[in-house]
């Protein structure tokens, strides 16, 4: 049993351009579904805003302009920073260094906009509910995994290795997984969530390459099967992955970017893909053939294809043709399509998560990576179709 969080302060500094309002809303909307109390507050002056930081609960800090308030982004170490606009030097989670300890200095999540308080406030109560450790697999600052285990951990559990979307840009991290890795150390796994080297400030070449340092970190010493599970460009990444690497027992797409071609073709997310390889499919096509999952079938592991029938179309598409090319390929290969959109399928609480975390239960007993290829199965009721947020 998770325990609760008694009281979250989302606590915003002077200058900030924002509708106090509209950030309330947002906040209650999230303390409502996360089952905490908690409130929003203005600070006039730097040393108001100074003052709120002794908040001894789950705490959000928004600085927002003023030099003296963002000077004090060191000052509370167990706070989670908000800039709703982009910040040129983020401080974490995308570069918060891990000590020997495997505690980390502060969390500061940039760029998501007003949307971003959400997430703040979502990390900001799951590190506190269920505390991950954080363990670096390289040198650069964004070369950790945060690691949650079950309750009454042995060292045999199975391991899921989780990556996050985001259409591969560095305004998104690994907080977007985080309730999906409490939910798999509730159900018996040691969860480990990846942050890896974003292409957009350091290259296709080193995302990739941390994608596998870091599997191969988690798959040290580990006895039971291994799962890699990634939503949207996390999704490719899971995939190509498991082509990779021989020791991953089933690969699950979470409204996966699968054809990377015709994702190039199609410009998804204003030309994400190509920005994210560094040319498009014309212009690297040795590229794109290591990277798309499509490229590579047949990857020779079981999967899991999931996606919301409310999802973008273009996603809806991509996961529906390569399930098919990946049977046709000869791999074992479920398909599970419901109701949701892009982010119903990390959210604990609803349907297709559920549904998806119960096929992934069934591989914590050792399974054969190869076998007959099963013809991809369909759980659709698709309800309104819309278009989805970022990937």
């Amino acid at each position: 049993m998770i325990p609760p969080v008694p009281n979250v302060l989302v606590i915003t500094g002077p200058g900030l351009v924002a509708d106090l309002r509209l950030l309330t809303e947002v906040a209650d909307r999230e303390f409502a579904a996360l089952g905490v109390s908690g409130k929003v507050s203005s600070a006039s002056d730097p040393d108001a805003f100074r003052a709120a930081l002794d908040f001894s609960g789950a705490l959000v800090a928004v600085p927002g302009p003023d030099p003296e308030a963002r000077s004090l982004l060191s000052a509370r170490p167990g706070a989670v920073w908000l800039d709703l606009t982009r910040s040129a030097a983020p401080a974490g989670p995308v570069s918060g260094t891990p000590d020997p300890a495997g505690a980390f200095e502060g969390v500061h999540l940039h760029g998501r906009g007003v949307w971003g308080l959400a997430w703040a406030i979502r990390h900001a109560v799951h590190r506190l509910r269920w505390p991950a450790r954080r363990i670096a697999y390289g040198d650069h600052p964004d070369q950790w995994a945060e690691v949650r285990l079950p309750h009454g951990a042995t060292g045999s559990e199975p391991v899921a290795v989780l990556l996050h979307g985001g259409y591969w840009r560095s305004i998104w991290g690994a907080d977007l997984m985080d309730a999906l890795c409490i939910d798999l150390a509730e159900r018996g796994f040691a969860a480990w969530n990846i942050e890896y080297r974003r292409p957009d400030l350091h290259g296709w070449t080193a995302t990739a390459d941390d994608v596998a340092r870091a599997i191969a970190l988690a798959a040290e010493g580990a006895s039971g099967p291994i799962v890699a599970i990634g939503h949207s460009a996390g999704g490719q990444l899971a995939l190509r992955a498991a082509a990779d690497d021989p020791r991953i027992t089933l690969a699950v797409s979470l409204a996966g970017v699968l054809d990377l071609v015709e994702g190039d073709r199609r410009h998804l997310s204003s030309g994400a893909v190509a920005a994210a390889l560094g040319g498009s499919a014309a212009e690297a096509p040795e590229v794109y053939g290591r990277s798309s999952p499509l490229e590579r079938l047949p990857l020779g592991v079981a999967q899991l294809i999931v996606q919301g029938g409310g999802d973008d179309l273009d996603l809806v598409d991509l996961g529906r043709r390569y399930a098919r090319a990946a049977q046709a390929a000869g791999d074992q290969v479920t398909y599970l399509e419901m109701s949701g959109d892009h982010f119903d399928v990390i959210d604990p609480a609803s349907p297709i998560w559920r549904a998806t975390a119960g096929v992934i239960a069934d591989c914590k007993s050792p399974v054969p990576s190869h076998g007959p290829a099963n013809a991809p199965r369909a759980a659709r009721d698709a309800g309104p179709v819309r278009p989805s947020g970022d990937g």
